[in-house]
């Protein structure tokens, strides 16, 4: 089935839904790897998921995300009072006056959320970005990390990975950054890969039986 699964994205269809036994297959290779690894039907499950992981009152970093945003978790951190939302904070301060503080918050929070762009099932976690400013809580600065991921992101190996990346969440990225910040389109500065973390248990990846993001 892997074979299969490698044929399928090579064809680029990059929204199509991992089988069972691939998701399986990749959920026990991210756990040997120190991530820990759940699956869920629909967005809905993986909301309540989240919200059973942070405890109320932690403090909390959501990185931009469309799966943030699709499955209201964003809305959950930033809107219902039950969490330190760091990017509450931030919206109190002037970027000028407290660029520090913002990296040192963003870098550092108790809890990181956010979702990812490819998941090999090899257990490799790939994550692509213009900034680079959600990789510092990711790799080491946050104290729990959850990634929500759409099981459509899952590709056989880091070199379908990369492609996924270049030919599909590329071009959907720009578009979405022209439409929302007026700018020409985004561009991969930084790319982070995973292959194993040092701290079993700090991360953990919420995989959901929906396409979710890009």
């Amino acid at each position: 089935m892997l074979n299969d699964l490698r044929s399928t994205r090579t064809e680029m269809t990059w929204s199509q839904l991992a089988d069972t036994d691939v998701v399986e297959r990749t959920m026990a290779a991210l756990k040997a790897n120190g991530i820990t690894a759940q699956f869920v039907a629909t967005a809905a499950e993986a909301r309540q998921k989240v919200r059973e992981l942070r405890p109320e009152g932690a403090e909390v970093m959501n990185m931009t995300s469309q799966t943030l945003e699709a499955t209201g978790i964003a809305a959950d951190i930033l809107q219902s009072g039950r969490y330190n939302a760091v990017l509450n904070q931030w919206a109190r301060w002037d970027p000028a006056t407290h660029a520090k503080e913002m990296r040192q918050t963003g870098a550092v929070p108790d809890w990181a959320v956010g979702s990812v762009h490819a998941v090999t099932a090899e257990g490799q976690v790939v994550v692509a970005s213009a900034s680079g400013s959600q990789m510092p809580a990711y790799v080491f600065g946050a104290g729990h990390v959850v990634w929500v991921v759409g099981i459509q992101k899952i590709v056989p190996d880091l070199d379908a990975a990369f492609k996924r990346i270049y030919n599909y969440v590329l071009p959907l990225e720009s578009e979405r950054a022209h439409e929302a910040y007026g700018v020409p389109g985004s561009f991969v500065a930084k790319l982070l890969v995973l292959n194993k973390e040092f701290q079993p248990g700090r991360i953990s990846m919420i995989l959901v039986n929906q396409v979710l993001g890009f």
